[in-house]
């Protein structure tokens, strides 16, 4: 994993998004960058894009989105609350 490569970042809600990769932090941890999925965050040069930092990679166990996974991966979140 490097800076530029793709992702898919899961936020808080779930929803996924085609991600680039900012910085690595460890195997484990990246910041990323995406493009805003809020309709009304749009401005003259488009939709604006938003930054995540300290982004874990998924786990089947992680209950709360905001992770990150290789695109071409499924995630399955269990015990949903």
């Amino acid at each position: 994993m490097k800076p530029g490569d793709p992702v898919i970042y899961t936020d808080g809600y779930r929803r996924d998004y085609y991600a680039l990769v900012t910085a690595v932090w460890g195997p484990n941890c990246i910041n990323v960058v995406f493009v805003s999925g809020d309709a009304s965050k749009d401005d003259t040069y488009g939709r604006q894009i938003e930054h995540e930092t300290s982004v874990s990679r998924y786990t089947p166990d992680n209950n709360f989105g905001r992770c990150f996974r290789e695109v071409g991966t499924e995630a399955v979140f269990v015990n949903h609350p």
